[in-house]
């Protein structure tokens, strides 16, 4: 039995080594830490091809998503992410889709449009360059979502979890939201108190 790397197992089973990744972090396929370094039992690889080699698998279709939150501007950071993705795609690129706005807003229309590609079958990986790029929270939810329709999630630079400025970046980005929500709140309050103290405020809404 022979222990093989990450790249060299992916490449005897056809695929690419964030799938591979992804599998293990599933529990797909078993895997051992040889320093910082997973890898994966011969035996345990031949076995999984094997297995993909009898069933019937679709080609390699994927969707790359890149998202930056302001709503004018960052065009060389949307461009830097869509190269990096490209530059490492291993099936057909079926669709870039690009999004502007917040990783918290749940209503984004590219993240709609590659929600709407995942469910009707039109690709079989969907590929960010980094978790939150696809959204703050929630991604695990989103994965077992995809996963329900034969579709992969695959990250090409994982993030550490529990690093202070991760959980600083996390944290800004609740109260930015939650302060714009409680103003526009605020905002409306007044308007309507100054409607009804000149008298143009309707019955209904006193």
């Amino acid at each position: 039995m022979e222990l093989l790397r990450m790249s060299k197992a992916a490449k005897r089973l056809g695929i690419h080594p964030m799938t591979l990744r992804q599998w293990a972090i599933d529990g797909k396929i078993p895997f051992s830490w040889v320093g910082r370094e997973r890898r994966f039992s011969s035996v345990d690889v031949d076995n999984m091809k094997r297995g993909s080699d009898s069933a019937t698998s679709r080609p390699r279709r994927e969707v790359l998503y890149v998202r930056v939150s302001g709503s004018s501007g960052q065009e060389s950071s949307l461009a830097a992410q869509e190269e990096e993705l490209r530059a490492t795609a291993s099936g057909e690129v079926v669709k870039v889709v690009r999004d502007r706005g917040s990783g918290l807003r749940e209503n984004r229309p590219g993240i709609n449009r590659v929600l709407a590609m995942v469910s009707d079958g039109s690709v079989t990986v969907v590929r960010v360059t980094h978790e939150d790029r696809l959204a703050r929270f929630g991604v695990g939810w989103l994965k077992r979502l995809f996963a329900v329709y034969g579709v992969n999630l695959e990250v090409l630079h994982p993030k550490k979890s529990g690093g202070r400025d991760e959980l600083l970046e996390d944290f800004v980005s609740l109260v930015t939201t939650f302060a714009g929500r409680l103003y526009g709140m605020r905002s409306a309050k007044a308007r309507k108190r100054l409607l009804t103290e000149t008298g143009q405020c309707p019955d209904g809404d006193r």
